[in-house]
C-alpha cells in the first residue's frame, strides 16, 4: 500500500499596485495636464518608445483619430526607440492619406531607429524625414 504524498501549498506571489490617488494626491500632476492638452489641440502624437507589430493597433487608432484633422499633424518621434516595417507601414500610409487629402503633416525629435528604418526601406523621402525639425 502505497502513501499519499504530501502536498506542500503553494504560496501565490502578488505584485504590489500603486494606490489609487485621491484628490490631494492628483493636484501634484495638475501642471502636467496643460501640457499635454496643449500638445493634443496643437494635433501632435507622441509616439512611444516601440512601434512594432505588437503596438500596430493602438498606432493605428491614434493616427487614425488624427487622419481627418484639417490642422498640421505632427509625429513627435523623440522617445522612438524601436520601429519594425507594421510601424513603417503605418506611418507611410498615414502621411501619404494626409497629403492626399491636402493635409500637412510634420514632424518633432529626431530618432535613429525612425531614419535607418526608413533609409533600408525606401521610405525616407516618402516620409519627408529629411525636413524634420529638431
Amino acid at each position: 500500500m502505497t502513501t499519499p504524498k504530501q502536498q506542500t501549498p503553494v504560496r501565490k506571489r502578488f505584485r504590489s499596485r500603486p494606490a489609487k490617488r485621491t484628490g490631494a494626491a492628483r493636484a501634484g500632476t495638475a501642471g502636467a495636464r496643460p501640457a499635454a492638452r496643449r500638445a493634443q489641440e496643437e494635433g501632435s502624437l507622441l509616439l512611444a518608445a516601440d512601434c512594432t507589430v505588437a503596438e500596430a493597433d493602438t498606432l493605428k487608432a491614434a493616427l487614425g483619430g488624427r487622419l481627418p484633422q484639417s490642422e498640421p499633424v505632427t509625429l513627435d518621434v523623440s522617445a522612438l526607440q524601436r520601429i519594425d516595417t507594421a510601424g513603417l507601414q503605418l506611418l507611410a500610409a498615414f502621411v501619404r492619406d494626409r497629403r492626399t487629402a491636402g493635409h500637412a503633416v510634420a514632424w518633432r525629435g529626431r530618432a535613429a531607429a525612425l531614419e535607418t528604418a526608413a533609409g533600408l526601406l525606401g521610405l525616407r523621402d516618402m516620409l519627408e524625414l529629411a525636413r524634420e525639425a529638431g
